[in-house]
C-alpha cells in the first residue's frame, strides 16, 4: 500500500470511528476511559494538535464540536448523565489522582 492510499484508509476508518461514537451516545465517555483508555475528549485533542502540527490553529472547543457534532455543552446536556460509583471507582483505580 502506497503512503497516499494508507493516509485515506487511515482518515475513512477515523471517520468511522468518529460516527460510530456519534451514533452511541449511550456510551458514556468514563466507560470508554475504563475500558479502552481514551474517550470522545481524547479525540478532541488529537485532531486539534494534529492541526497545529499542520499549521492550522484550533481551539479545543471547536476540535470537541467536530467530533461530538454539536457544542460540547449540547451533547453533555442530552447525552451525559452522572457517573456510577461503580464508573467512578474503575476510573479512580485506573487513573490515580497526583496531589
Amino acid at each position: 500500500m502506497n503512503e497516499q492510499t494508507r493516509t485515506e484508509v487511515e482518515a475513512a476508518a477515523f471517520r468511522h470511528l468518529v460516527d460510530h461514537l456519534r451514533e452511541h451516545t449511550d456510551v458514556q465517555n468514563i466507560d470508554l476511559m475504563n475500558l479502552a483508555g481514551f474517550c470522545r475528549n481524547c479525540l478532541s485533542k488529537w485532531y486539534r494538535a494534529a492541526a497545529e502540527e499542520r499549521g492550522v490553529e484550533m481551539s479545543y472547543e471547536d476540535a470537541r464540536e467536530i467530533i461530538y457534532a454539536m457544542p460540547y455543552s449540547e451533547w453533555k446536556s442530552r447525552h451525559q448523565w452522572e457517573a456510577t460509583p461503580a464508573q467512578q471507582a474503575a476510573y479512580d483505580a485506573k487513573h490515580p489522582k497526583h496531589g
